[in-house]
């Protein structure tokens, strides 16, 4: 958690990126998110739904991209720092949910403990397991709006060669702007 944030506040004030050492169990390699939220609102969200870099430097990674590259929202700007609070999720690695008949995904997804992945010819959307949580989804909904993320139409997850996978995240929150941490495990 403290990490993003001092990855964001290094990069507005240098322009350069956070090194410094990471204790043991931030060095293994895992997914991660950043988000960023100003009052109730999203002001970015970007990061690596795949193990491909160790935690410390993904997170770090991940806060900058969500700050300064997300293409919905423009660069955060130094005195925002101070309104928005941050969020990082740590996903576990993504596995595929296999059904016989693509009707049958609904009653593989909880929500409430899992993220989405859909992936067709190309395309790809992801949704964090609070999401769903968030906008008080079904797990049909759900599917559908994880297809929509990924610019595909709502019912794209009915298609025989679509990939879905699931993930869960471990979530820490920072309830205001860098104050107290909050953890939470969607189960």
């Amino acid at each position: 958690m403290r990490l993003a944030r001092r990855g964001i506040e290094k990069y507005l004030l240098e322009g350069r990126l956070l090194e410094e050492e990471a204790p043991e169990e931030l060095r293994k390699p895992r997914g991660v998110f950043v988000t960023l939220l100003k009052g109730e609102e999203l002001r970015g969200c970007i990061g690596f739904p795949f193990p491909t870099f160790p935690l410390a430097e993904a997170t770090v990674k991940a806060a900058i991209s969500s700050a300064f590259s997300d293409p919905r929202f423009p660069p955060l700007e130094r005195e925002e720092m101070k309104e928005v609070r941050v969020e990082v999720s740590v996903l576990s690695p993504p596995e595929p949910i296999r059904v016989k008949d693509p009707k049958e995904y609904p009653q593989h997804v909880k929500v409430g403990r899992d993220g989405l992945i859909v992936e067709w010819r190309g395309f790809s959307g992801l949704l964090l397991p609070q999401v769903a949580v968030e906008w008080n989804w079904d797990p049909q909904e759900f599917l559908s709006q994880t297809c929509m993320k990924a610019g595909l139409g709502a019912d794209c997850w009915l298609r025989r060669d679509v990939k879905i996978s699931r993930f869960t995240a471990q979530i820490f929150s920072e309830v205001e702007p860098g104050g107290r941490v909050e953890e939470r495990q969607l189960l």
